[in-house]
C-alpha cells in the first residue's frame, strides 16, 4: 500500500469490541482473616459494548461506547473513527479485526480509506486490543450498577484515562508484530 501511493500515509490499527453490562464482574478481594468478603451483586442482562481502536507502537487509541455490536454499529464506529483521525481523508488505514460476523459482512459500509485485515480464526492472542479488556473491566469489578448510565460514566472515564495517559495501556497492546508494521 505504501508503494502504491508513497505520498499517502498508511497506518495500522487494531480494533475489537468488549461487552460489559449489569451482570457484575466478580474478582477476588482481600478480607480480614475469618471474615467473608462482600461484593454487591445483582443480575440484570443489559449491556454496553466498548469499541477499542489501538495503534500498536504508538500512544494512539480511540474508544467508543455503543449499545450493540453488529454491522450497523460497526459501520458507525468506523465512520466516527476515521472522521476523528483523518477528517480530510488523506490517510489509508489497515484495520486488524477478528472474525466477528459484523466485521466480515458484505453489508458492512467501510469508509473508503479503510481496509480490513482479518485475523485467522481462534487467535485472540494475536489481537492487541484483547489485552486491554482486563484493564477496562477492573474499573467496574465487584460493583453493582443501578443502570447503564452509571456504568457508562465509569467506563467512559476509564477510556478517557486510556487516551490521556497512554502509558497505562500502551505496554499491554504493544504487540511486537503489529508495532513493527507501523514504522
Amino acid at each position: 500500500m505504501r508503494a502504491e501511493e508513497p505520498q499517502r500515509p498508511v497506518e495500522l490499527w487494531c480494533e475489537d469490541e468488549c461487552r460489559i453490562g449489569l451482570v457484575p464482574i466478580v474478582r477476588r478481594i482481600w478480607a480480614p482473616k475469618g471474615k467473608r468478603p462482600l461484593a454487591d451483586h445483582q443480575i440484570k442482562r443489559e449491556w454496553l459494548y466498548v469499541y477499542g481502536f489501538v495503534r500498536p507502537g504508538t500512544a494512539e487509541t480511540f474508544w467508543l461506547l455503543l449499545p450493540q455490536a453488529n454491522t450497523e454499529w460497526m459501520a458507525l464506529a468506523l465512520q466516527e473513527w476515521t472522521r476523528t483521525l483523518d477528517p480530510e481523508g488523506r490517510k489509508r488505514f489497515v484495520l486488524v479485526v477478528d472474525g466477528a460476523r459484523w466485521h466480515t459482512s458484505a453489508k458492512l459500509a467501510l469508509p473508503k480509506q479503510v481496509e480490513l485485515f482479518p485475523l485467522p480464526p481462534n487467535t485472540p492472542e494475536l489481537q492487541p486490543v484483547e489485552s486491554a479488556w482486563p484493564l477496562l473491566r477492573e474499573v467496574v469489578a465487584n460493583e453493582a450498577f443501578a443502570g447503564l448510565d452509571p456504568l457508562m460514566d465509569r467506563l467512559a472515564g476509564r477510556c478517557k484515562d486510556f487516551m490521556e495517559n497512554p502509558e497505562t495501556i500502551q505496554a499491554v497492546v504493544a504487540h511486537d508484530w503489529a508495532a513493527a508494521l507501523n514504522q
